[in-house]
């Protein structure tokens, strides 16, 4: 094909392309040459009539035969090749005669060959010469005239005369064809060949087609190096193309396929989440419609079980049982735990927790505290940021939200105006507050953000709200500080300890300290507190709180609190509260050498607070059973190991110093966890053989209340009082940590102290997790708070003594009820009863007005409104306090009134009203277009005008944080409002309500509200008591005080304690007597009915302290009884007229008592100093007023004067 290529092109070509043409003919020639001559006759296809029919073809177009003895080198070397290739033919056995005819011819018509070319044709036609006599073939007759002609033309040259003598004449002879046949065979022809022909054709072809071969040779080199390279580039090509394909193509595929399958896999799960969350929902509105007092209650609803909630109360108390729609009996653990047979006895020796690899080992602990550079906005903003009506994002950052059921991964985002959360777990838990964890917290309600440490590291933060709601969150490392930063420079109206770096600082400027020896706070709020600051949290039970043990008597009959020998001693800790303990304590710290030099010695291995101490005590109160079990590998632990007894407990502590478990704050508010009230089978006891059920308290508690109750007392006793700072220095002070702490016996594993060890440098991830688990529940010592000795308290008459000086305020009356003394205040409307009388808790004061009096609000039952002053202590004179008068309220021009018409029926009167903690607004109900008012106390003018009930506002209630208002209407249900609040102030109210409620039959008459423990209470003519939850609304629990006549019952009056007590005043209706027509009730917050009494008189008013309820009665008294039992406390107070409100003064300095003849009495505690008539003159804050125009607590009020 390459030669008919060849021959087409030649005959197209123009006589001008032809030289470009004979130099590509030549390299195909060579090419061919190659080709037949590589393998030479072996292979004979090779040797086809189309090959040489297109060779003699290509060399006859091209004319090369003449030029082979005289032409160019190229045409010559086309010509040799040509001749080599016709040789090469002749020389096969199945010889192609159009070889012969065409060498015949060319021997006839072309120059007379050279010698060396005649001695090449010579002895290359020798072989075919000698393979046709031999065989006797047909060829030899082609050959002959070939040879002949060749002989005949080249005879001189060849000098046959002189090698050849006896050669047959080639020139004519007819016989020459015989002779030469027996020439042939003859010594001398092959002398001839041998001698002359053979050497000469060996020469002619090294000199003519070595150099061909060599050409070839190269030819073939730089064809492989070609391919080879062509090859190399092909590959590269096709790597490259391969790259850029996967790159371009491949690589975006797959990526978009495995996104694709990751978003097809997440809406999968999206899909199924969302089914469960719907399903939760649906069935949260099923047991909302179901519930006890819904549309569908069902007849026999089943059995409810409880579980602890995190509401606390401001205390930090966590009281509330929420349901367990998830219960579990856990009756597999159970059994496990009985199948364990005798083993479960063997207690362990004090065992070490494994130790921390060296590099983790920090040599030199320092505090947990904030650099320069993360307190520099304290510098730089000295006053609050402006807010802008936009909401900006201030941070983001990834999270984890700790809880002590569960670590839930998500995200926190702060703007300017609130603090968000984002749950990133796919299966969504119901919650409290909902499905899943999310929160949105208003940035302006946030009151305190702590630092906080997570697995030994200072990466956390724990936000609390005035609400009382906190969250634990843990941040990667190095984040916390950033994020703390971030949130303290946007200046939270009502955040406090701004500049504060550290815990130690934190407890310094909170001034705690100096109130607590004050006397101004309790041991319990003190102990809580700094728990508080030292990092103590419920969230998270490695840093659970921790109290002290303060008895040692469990076993008499009564409890003796005057006795010191019923306390412990306070300033040892409990490993060594038996001194038999300290000796063996003492010897082991002094012999323990590590070989490694890691461990540091210790007296106790085991640590007074830890994961497995708390579930230990509350073991019988969910979420901590089930986490217990978890602790336990599945199974309850052995029944003689389990919290069983307090007596036993404690006698525990004081024969074994290996366990040194302190107390939890549940020892002195929580009554639930005594009990077994959810039924689990905590096994038997293998000494006594007795069922593990409820608690054995000690003989001097006759419940699980009285325990409590007691156990309180005992820790504000005066030798607790006057000892607790021993215990204080051991926990969170000097004695915890150095020299002291090994004097005092109290150093514990190193692994415990804050900042003793950092994990992150341990290179070996499983490693460092172990040592985690390990460490967090192995305990957790508090950050130290103080580096110097503690002050102690002052003793009561101490206390006393200092409250007695002319510049101190006003006695609590409480602590003093055996001097109360009551007061003329002021006529506020004469005639007219005064129905409301408060002084808000929460009224701002700047830098200037500091020690300016507060607002005093009064309200008349015609609407006049009184703002009036009030300080709960005069200065200059010593008296209980000092009162301004409204001068509004006397002026009929200048006379602000609550805007009517009221509905009939209603009267106004302290259950319609109440005030902002602020002193800003009036929330005003009974109106007769059955709308809730917002009056503004300062103009006297309405602000805010909502109607969202179809029947009238009957009661009105606002919690202690002023977040939420209550409304209860004769609609039958109940509406809970979000106050509003602009620049720290209120505002108004949403235009909406947050909740309502229902459940009611008949007319609510009374509402209380509690949203720091989450509770909504409302009282109701059908004489019951429904509880709900505030945030989701759902209903928590009925409760219907007891009650001996077959009469209708109305609930009268309730009001919620700060520990959710509930109290409630009852009617009989239709009773004409007042005996047994009115009864006090007392429930806890988990609804327990706990004492109910009978009244002689009606209660017109009422309201709870944390230990007190104070009633004002018709029949003229003020009363104030025991909240713990609801006896009296204290003789009645006599009013000579029939009281309308109560109120206690936010100091609990005074009790302000509203009568219906206008008059106000405020009832104070002690005796004032002896005042002389005209002895002062003095002017009060911005008033020109002098001292005689001012109620300074000057008249006691007589109620047997005549009016």
């Amino acid at each position: 094909m390459m030669m008919e290529s060849a021959l087409t092109d030649i005959k197209e070509c123009t006589p001008a392309m032809l030289p470009s043409l004979t130099q590509n003919a030549l390299k195909l020639l060579r090419l061919l040459q190659d080709f037949l001559f590589a393998e030479g006759h072996n292979n004979q296809a090779l040797w086809s009539e189309k090959v040489y029919e297109g060779i003699n073809s290509l060399l006859d177009k091209l004319g090369v035969w003449y030029h082979l003895a005289n032409g160019t080198s190229d045409l010559k070397e086309m010509a040799q090749i040509g001749l080599r290739v016709l040789i090469g033919y002749i020389m096969l056995e199945d010889m192609q005669s159009l070889a012969y005819v065409k060498l015949h011819s060319l021997l006839q018509t072309a120059t007379t060959p050279k010698k060396e070319e005649a001695c090449y044709l010579l002895g290359k036609l020798e072989t075919p010469l000698q393979r046709s006599l031999n065989s006797k073939l047909e060829t030899f007759s082609w050959l002959v005239p070939v040879i002949r002609t060749l002989m005949d033309q080249c005879y001189e040259v060849l000098e046959l005369q002189h090698f050849l003598p006896s050669l047959p004449p080639t020139n004519g002879s007819p016989t020459f064809y015989e002779d030469f046949q027996e020439f042939c065979t003859t010594p001398e022809w092959t002398a001839f060949i041998e001698k002359q022909v053979q050497p000469t054709m060996a020469q002619f072809e090294m000199d003519t087609f070595a150099k061909s071969h060599d050409h070839m040779s190269n030819f073939w080199n730089s064809c492989y190096d070609a391919l080879m390279s062509s090859s190399q580039r092909r590959e590269k090509e096709k790597a490259e193309s391969r790259r850029k394909f996967q790159e371009h193509i491949l690589e975006p595929v797959m990526k978009r396929a495995k996104y694709e399958n990751i978003r097809h896999t997440n809406m999968l799960k999206q899909v199924n989440n969302h089914h469960h969350t719907v399903l939760k929902q649906w069935k949260g509105l099923r047991r909302l419609l179901t519930s006890q007092r819904s549309a569908w209650a069902e007849r026999n609803p089943p059995e409810m079980h409880w579980k602890l909630s995190s509401a606390e109360t401001y205390s930090r108390m966590r009281l509330k049982l929420v349901p367990n729609y998830t219960f579990d009996r856990h009756s597999e653990a159970s059994a496990l735990r009985d199948n364990q047979g005798a083993d479960c006895l063997h207690h362990s020796a004090e065992s070490i927790p494994l130790a921390v690899a060296k590099e983790a080992k920090v040599s030199e602990m320092q505090d947990d505290q904030l650099g320069d550079e993360d307190l520099s906005f304290l510098d730089s903003q000295a006053e609050p940021k402006e807010q802008s009506q936009r909401e900006k994002l201030v941070i983001s950052e990834d999270c984890e939200l700790i809880t002590i059921v569960a670590v839930i991964s998500g995200r926190l985002e702060v703007t300017t105006q609130h603090v968000y959360f984002y749950d990133g777990s796919s299966e969504k838990d119901e919650t409290e507050e909902g499905i899943g964890y999310d929160f949105k917290r208003p940035l302006s309600q946030l009151r305190e953000l702590h630092l906080r440490r997570y697995n030994l590291r200072r990466s956390a933060l724990e936000f609390f709200f005035i609400d009382q709601a906190n969250y634990f969150l843990n941040f990667k490392k190095m984040v916390r500080n950033k994020v703390y930063s971030s949130i303290l420079s946007l200046r939270p109206p009502n955040q406090i300890y701004f500049a504060s770096r550290s815990p130690q600082e934190l407890l310094k400027a909170s001034g705690l300290t100096q109130k607590w020896v004050y006397r101004e706070i309790s041991n319990f709020e003190y102990l809580m507190q700094l728990n508080t600051i030292a990092g103590r949290t419920y969230n998270d039970l490695s840093q659970y709180p921790v109290f002290p043990w303060i008895l040692q008597d469990y076993v008499s009959e009564t409890l003796d609190l005057s006795n010191p020998a019923v306390f412990r001693d306070l300033s040892k800790p409990i490993g060594v509260a038996n001194d038999r303990h300290a000796k063996e304590v003492k010897e082991k710290y002094e012999s323990f050498e590590d070989p490694t030099g890691t461990i540091d010695k210790f007296h106790y291995g085991t640590h007074y607070s830890n994961a497995a101490g708390v579930m230990h005590y509350l073991i019988r109160t969910e979420p901590f059973t089930t986490l217990h079990i978890q602790l336990q590998s599945g199974r309850f632990d052995c029944s003689d190991r389990q919290f069983h007894s307090v007596p036993a407990t404690w006698q525990a502590r004081m024969e074994n110093p290996v366990d040194v478990k302190e107390l939890i704050p549940e020892f002195f508010y929580f009554t639930e966890f005594l009990e077994n009230q959810n039924g689990f089978d905590l096994g038997t006891l293998q000494m006594s053989n007795e069922k593990v059920k409820d608690v054995v308290l000690p003989r001097w508690a006759k419940s699980p209340e009285d325990f409590i109750h007691k156990h309180r007392k005992a820790l504000e006793s005066e030798y607790v009082s006057a000892h607790l700072h021993e215990w204080i220095d051991l926990i969170f002070g000097y004695k915890q940590r150095g020299p002291a702490a090994v004097e005092a016996l109290n150093v514990f594993y190193y692994c415990t102290y804050e900042g003793a060890v950092d994990l992150d440098a341990i290179a070996d991830a499983t490693q460092r997790k172990a040592l985690e688990g390990i460490i967090s529940n192995f305990g957790q010592t508090p950050c130290q708070l103080l580096k110097e000795p503690h002050p102690a308290r002052l003793s009561a008459q101490e206390a006393a003594r200092r409250l007695s000086r002319p510049d101190s305020f006003s006695p609590n009356v409480f602590e003093n009820l055996g001097e109360l003394k009551s007061f003329f205040g002021e006529v506020i409307s004469d005639g007219i009863p005064v129905v409301k009388a408060v002084v808000p808790k929460n009224q701002a004061h700047s830098f200037i007005t500091q020690g300016s009096p507060d607002v005093l609000v009064t309200v008349s039952a015609n609407g006049l409104l009184g703002t009036h002053g009030w300080l709960p202590y005069d200065k200059n004179i010593s008296n209980y306090f000092s009162f301004t008068k409204d001068a509004t309220v006397s002026n009929p021009k200048t006379q602000r009134y609550l805007n009517g018409p009221f509905a009939p029926g209603v009267d106004v009167s302290s259950k319609t009203l109440a005030v902002s903690h602020d002193g800003k607004l009036l929330f005003s109900g009974g109106h007769w277009d059955n709308s809730l008012r917002v009056t503004s106390l300062n103009k006297g003018k309405v602000v805010g005008h909502t109607s969202r009930h179809i029947d009238v506002i009957t009661c009105l209630a606002l919690d202690l944080c002023g977040i939420y208002l209550i409304s209860g209407s004769r609609d039958t249900t109940c509406m809970i409002w979000q106050v509003l609040q602009q620049g720290g102030f209120s505002c108004g109210l949403a235009p909406k309500p947050v909740q309502v409620l229902y459940g009611h039959e008949e007319e609510v008459t009374c509402v209380a509200i509690s949203t720091e423990l989450d509770v909504a209470v409302s009282g109701s003519k059908d004489g019951t008591i429904i509880v709900h939850t505030i945030r989701r609304g759902q209903f928590m629990k009925s409760l219907k005080p007891p009650c001996e006549s077959s009469l209708p019952v109305t609930i009268a009056d309730l009001a919620v304690g700060h520990e959710g007590q509930i109290v409630a005043q009852t009617t009989v209706e239709g009773r004409a007597s007042f005996k047994d027509k009115f009864a006090l009730h007392l429930y806890s917050v988990n609804g327990k009915h706990l004492a109910s009494l009978p009244l002689d008189e009606q209660v017109a008013s009422m309201c709870l302290t944390e230990e007190f309820v104070v009633l004002g009665t018709v029949q003229c008294s003020l009363q104030i009884r025991d909240l713990q039992s609801l006896q009296p406390a204290v003789s009645p107070l006599a009013m000579k007229v029939p009281v309308h409100s109560v109120s206690v003064t936010k100091e609990k300095s005074h009790i302000l008592v509203g009568l219906e003849d206008g008059k106000l009495i405020v009832v104070g505690a002690g005796q004032p100093s002896e005042v002389k008539t005209g002895q002062f003159h003095r002017r009060l804050w911005r008033s020109t007023r002098r001292i005689s125009q001012v109620s300074s607590g000057e008249t006691e009020y007589n109620p047997t004067e005549p009016k």
